[in-house]
């Protein structure tokens, strides 16, 4: 049998591509629900860690966004999946959600250190400026701050966005049929241990390529808004 013909019987047959595609849509769908729900977490934790700074008032805040960061980081992907879907979501019949709040909850952990980074390197003068024009502290942090410290930090999120895609790989540990998991039926029913898997690499490849020409556009965006 010829190269060409074992892909058709491997793929085509049963319209077996088909479970690459809903594998695909669902990789990506975890992927773009994880990063959302990261950044959200990560701004939250970030900018709470800004005000609690120096507040004795607040040092109960900073304590609990240093244990949250502390944890979620020292626990690997697959076993907080795994808590996710067999303990904390026992009753959850779809392994998607779970996924993506598992995700996500992982991703806001190194989203804040990112975050924070950004927004101390945005030179403090700007935020006592912004308050001797009346601004509140959210205010400034909203319309000055932020804006700023996303063109700092959007090179690094850009990287925690591909290795978020590359993590969902694991998914398949919570009957989530992702483009892995895929790949692996295919393989497990055709018994071609080699197509499949050159598939799945393949697919992974283009999807980092893609969205790294897609930053890269948009660092460019960016720095032209800045005049440079």
């Amino acid at each position: 049998m010829s190269w060409i013909d074992q892909i058709k019987d491997t793929f085509l047959e049963d319209n077996r591509y088909m479970w690459m595609v809903e594998g695909l849509g669902n990789t990506l769908l975890i992927t773009v629900g994880a990063l959302v729900i990261g950044v959200i977490i990560g701004a939250l934790i970030a900018i709470a860690k800004y005000f609690s700074e120096g507040n004795k008032r607040l040092r109960w805040v900073n304590w609990i966004c240093d244990f949250y960061t502390t944890v979620i980081r020292g626990i690997p992907m697959t076993v907080l999946l795994l808590l996710f879907f067999f303990v904390i979501f026992v009753s959850a019949k779809d392994g998607v959600p779970v996924a993506i709040a598992a995700f996500g909850i992982n991703s806001g952990a190194y989203m804040a250190e990112l975050i924070r980074s950004g927004i101390n390197a945005v030179d403090k003068g700007q935020m006592e400026a912004a308050r001797s024009l009346g601004m509140s502290k959210g205010q400034a942090m909203a319309k000055i701050i932020l804006p700023q410290a996303v063109k700092y930090i959007l090179p690094a999120i850009g990287n925690e966005l591909i290795a978020l895609l590359k993590e969902t790989s694991v998914a398949g540990y919570v009957a989530v049929v992702d483009v892995t998991k895929a790949a692996t039926n295919i393989r497990n029913k055709t018994y071609d241990a080699v197509n499949p898997i050159l598939l799945l690499a393949l697919v992974y490849l283009v999807m980092v390529v893609v969205l790294t020409q897609l930053l890269a556009i948009l660092e460019r965006r960016l720095r032209k808004s800045d005049g440079k």
